[in-house]
C-alpha cells in the first residue's frame, strides 16, 4: 500500500523531547513517491556530470576507480533543480526550526550520497566513520545545527543505514571528531566511547522519511550488504544569524563569505538561502 507524504506535519512536544533527549528525531514520510523517483534520477544525472545550468559543483568530483567506494557531492543544489527543491523545502525548514526553537532556518550546505551495494565482499569500503558533523563546522559560532538525512529507498542496517549514538550531543564537541572518512568503526568506537555511555541506535527509515540529528550527535554507517545502491540526499541547516568564527578551522563555506571574511560575519548571502522564516 502506498504511504502518502505528511506534508502538513507539525512538530509535537513529544518530538521535541525525543530530539532533546536522544539528539535525533525520525520524521514521518515527507517526500512523496513521485518526488523520490525524480531524486533518484537526479542521482544518475549528477554522477554522470549532467548538470542543470551552466555552473559546476563546489568541488571537482571524479568517480573512484574503486566501484565499492562511497560517492559524496556537496552542494548538489547548485547543479540540480530537483536537489534544490528538496533541500530548500520550507517543510524541512519549519520542522528544523521547531526542533531548534528558532525563528529562521538557512541551508548550510547539502550532500548527495551514493553507497554502493557490495553484497558479501570482505571490504570496509562504504563505511562512514563515527563522527560529529560540528567537528567539521567549527567555523560557525554555534553547534545548534541539524542534519536532515532523507532516504530514497527503505533503509536499515542491511543496506548501510545510519546509526546514531543516543544522547551523544550532550557530550559537547569531542576532540578529533571529524572522522567521516575513517572506515575503522571499532577503532573509533573505542576512541570516543571511553568513559561515556555508548548506545548505538539504528535509523530505520522508509523511503521518503528523514532523520533529523543535532550537529553534535555522533553517527556513522556500515557496509551496504545488498546488491543495490543506497541513495540519500542530505540537507545541513543552521539557525538564521549563524556567524563566522575566525581562525578556528578551514571549511569550504568560508570562501563563500568573500575574499576577506571577518569575525562574526553572518552566513546570510545567496549561498545560504532562507528555507523557513516564522
Amino acid at each position: 500500500m502506498q504511504i502518502k507524504a505528511e506534508r502538513s506535519y507539525k512538530i509535537t512536544q513529544a518530538d521535541k523531547e525525543i530530539f532533546a533527549r536522544d539528539g535525533y528525531w525520525i520524521s514521518p514520510k515527507l517526500i512523496d513517491d513521485e518526488q523520490i523517483v525524480r531524486l533518484r534520477q537526479a542521482h544518475e544525472r549528477i554522477w554522470s556530470g549532467d548538470y542543470d545550468g551552466d555552473g559546476y559543483p563546489m568541488n571537482h568530483f571524479q568517480l573512484s576507480d574503486n566501484p565499492d567506494a562511497l560517492r559524496k557531492l556537496d552542494n548538489g543544489w547548485w547543479v540540480n533543480d530537483e536537489i534544490r527543491t528538496v533541500v530548500t523545502d520550507p517543510l524541512i525548514g519549519e520542522l528544523s526550526a521547531e526542533l531548534l526553537e528558532t525563528d529562521e532556518i538557512r541551508l548550510w550546505h547539502d550532500q548527495v550520497i551514493y553507497k554502493p551495494g557490495i553484497g558479501e565482499k570482505a571490504t570496509k569500503a562504504g563505511n562512514v566513520g563515527w563522527h560529529q558533523d560540528y567537528g567539521y563546522w567549527q567555523c560557525s559560532d554555534t553547534s545548534d545545527m541539524i542534519t536532515v538525512w532523507i532516504a530514497l529507498q527503505d533503509t536499515d542496517l542491511t543496506n548501510g543505514g545510519m546509526m546514531t549514538i543516543a544522547g551523544s550531543h550532550k557530550w559537547g564537541l569531542v576532540p578529533d571528531s571529524d572522522s567521516f572518512f575513517n572506515q575503522n568503526m571499532e577503532e573509533l568506537k573505542h576512541k570516543y566511547s571511553d568513559g561515556r555511555d555508548w548506545v548505538e541506535e539504528p535509523c530505520i527509515l522508509k523511503a521518503g522519511q528523514a532523520s533529523f540529528h543535532h550537529g553534535l550527535t555522533f553517527h556513522g554507517s556500515g557496509q551496504n550488504r545488498t546488491n543495490e545502491p543506497r541513495l540519500s540526499v542530505v540537507a545541513h541547516v543552521m539557525k538564521g544569524g549563524t556567524g563566522y568564527r575566525a581562525g578556528i578551522q578551514r571549511h569550504d563555506n568560508i570562501r563563500l563569505l568573500g575574499p576577506r571574511p571577518v569575525q562574526g560575519q553572518t552566513f546570510s548571502n545567496e549561498y545560504f538561502p532562507v528555507i523557513y522564516k516564522r
